[in-house]
């Protein structure tokens, strides 16, 4: 699916789903989403940070992991309005509110001076921006140097058999899955598996590495989980 404007295709496709989005994403998970989410703050949180800046906070899952696995102040930062209002009620019902502080933005143009934050994390974004390298580049610039970076993306499995169990999965079972949530979760489901595909197709696995080291950050560490359908990744920023 060819889009003019990631971003506001993005926003279109989860401006209606914020209160059940939680939900959705292990849906889509196939139940790992949090497992997945875990893995990634994992090594945010070995590193000690006092700020973190969430990039694709969404309903400020994430967010609210790293306040309860840190001390740190957190930024979350999302290009969909609804989805913050959403977040912004599950911070203020944790109470959060004083740690996080959520604001629209868009990864490519963030609003902050350079090396702001000790940390960064970014889940499911690179498939939504018109520009992944420069991207990864931007993301980058607002870390100081030594402070970490860890993501969470989709994958594709490589073992032929489970990407078969996964192509099915994603063209059959999740559409269906979706259809019955409402119009919003079917379009979502049904775009996922072919965005997926197509994104690695463009940007393969050690593309993905080498675009991180590319946009100054080193030591960078890659971990496929639930049989490649998950992709956790961090590294270091470099000095």
């Amino acid at each position: 699916m060819q889009r003019s404007d990631p971003a506001a295709f993005a926003r279109r496709l989860f401006a209606p789903l914020p209160r059940r989005y939680d939900l959705l994403a292990e849906v889509l998970s196939f139940g790992q989403n949090g497992r997945w989410r875990r893995a990634m703050v994992d090594r945010v949180a070995a590193a000690g940070p006092a700020t973190v800046l969430d990039v694709a906070t969404g309903t400020a899952g994430v967010a609210l992991q790293l306040t309860e696995r840190t001390a740190a102040r957190v930024v979350g930062l999302d290009l969909t309005e609804a989805m913050l209002r959403r977040g912004a009620e599950r911070v203020r019902h944790r109470g959060r509110a004083g740690r996080i502080r959520l604001l629209v933005g868009r990864a490519e143009r963030l609003p902050f001076p350079d090396a702001s934050f000790d940390a960064l994390t970014f889940t499911y974004l690179l498939r939504y921006v018109a520009e992944p390298a420069a991207t990864l580049a931007e993301l980058a610039r607002v870390v100081r140097p030594g402070g970490t970076v860890a993501s969470l993306e989709f994958l594709t499995p490589r073992n032929p058999l489970w990407h078969g169990c996964w192509w099915l999965y994603t063209r059959a079972l999740l559409p269906s899955a979706g259809a019955l949530f409402g119009r919003g979760w079917f379009e979502v489901g049904r775009f996922l598996g072919p965005s997926i595909s197509a994104h690695y197709r463009r940007h393969p696995l050690e593309w993905h590495r080498r675009a991180w080291e590319e946009a100054g950050i080193e030591a960078v560490g890659v971990r496929t989980m639930s049989l490649g359908g998950g992709l956790v990744m961090w590294g270091r920023r470099a000095g």
